[in-house]
């Protein structure tokens, strides 16, 4: 019989966080996939940045729609400790990119009061962008050219690559070979980068897919996958979790570099975005070390594209 286990809620503090060297393009954050909003926060980011005043933008489109309606919608995650995490509790939203949502933002003249987050499933997030059912989208988002198609990206505002978590006793240590995995069931979200890379270039791997990758891991831990492959960060947040049944396989495999999605052709609000990245070092190594700080490593700002 299948064991039945809940993952914990946010139990991850930043210091499990050992290394973010790994890498993905992210995942969805509700299990229908369907989108969903609030206003709920985390908290006070004052000392961190400010709320700019008489912001103008001529020229966005997306900006004039967040200033007529009175608010920004953001496109986030919800699963993923450290980098965007809702605690169903308290309501409070934490993480590295929500953190980076909230500063873009403050830079348009939107205070957390004035912000609308929606969970959107990998699969979905150019479509929302497409259609207008968010402003932009902050969430391990990876920067592709067949995403470029359909939207922009501002930054990267992150670099990182993808890893393998599996068993701690799968006696899988390096992810130079996983042809111990042909065969077996390889889990991540659906859409990503990380399953498409699996497809693309270990053909003999089985791949299973989901809204979540708490979802994921659920698997994993129950037997019922042999390993959960998206951004190595992540992975060893819930390595964090389990420790005495999960591990973090040694290495990398791809470079994933982390954009804010924006809708196609508004580069008046894309150059903004770029312009506060480029400006803002201390500001993003502020955010940085709120919430990944405790881990002990440097990781530096990269540039923007």
């Amino acid at each position: 019989m299948r064991r039945t286990r809940t993952l914990a809620g946010l139990g991850i503090a930043a210091a499990a966080l050992l290394a973010l060297t790994g890498c993905n393009s992210g995942s969805p954050s509700n299990p229908s996939g369907d989108t969903g909003g609030d206003t709920g926060d985390s908290g006070d980011n004052s000392a961190l940045f400010e709320v700019a005043d008489d912001v103008q933008l001529d020229g966005s489109p997306t900006f004039d729609a967040m200033t007529k309606r009175g608010k920004v919608v953001v496109g986030v995650k919800e699963d993923q400790p450290g980098l965007g995490f809702l605690d169903v509790t308290s309501g409070e939203r934490s993480g590295f990119d929500v953190d980076i949502a909230r500063w873009v933002a403050a830079s348009l003249g939107f205070d957390e009061s004035n912000i609308e987050y929606k969970a959107i499933a990998s699969a979905n997030r150019e479509q929302a962008i497409v259609n207008a059912d968010i402003d932009y989208y902050v969430g391990t988002y990876s920067i592709t050219d067949k995403r470029k198609e359909l939207i922009d990206f501002a930054g990267p505002y992150f670099i990182t690559g993808q890893g393998i978590l599996v068993g701690a006793d799968s006696g899988i240590d390096d992810v130079s070979d996983l042809s111990d995995l042909n065969g077996k069931k390889v889990c991540s979200a659906t859409g990503s980068t990380p399953i498409q890379n699996i497809k693309a270039n270990y053909p003999e791997i089985d791949t299973v897919e989901y809204d979540l990758y708490s979802a994921c891991v659920e698997d994993l831990l129950n037997n019922a996958v042999d390993a959960v492959t998206t951004d190595q960060a992540i992975l060893i947040g819930y390595a964090a979790q389990y420790p005495d049944e999960l591990k973090v396989v040694g290495g990398l495999f791809t470079e994933e570099r982390y954009g804010v999605g924006l809708p196609k052709g508004d580069t008046v609000l894309q150059d903004h975005i770029n312009q506060l990245f480029t400006d803002g070092g201390s500001v993003w190594q502020a955010i940085f070390d709120k919430n990944l700080g405790s881990s002990g490593i440097t990781v530096d700002q990269p540039a923007v594209d």
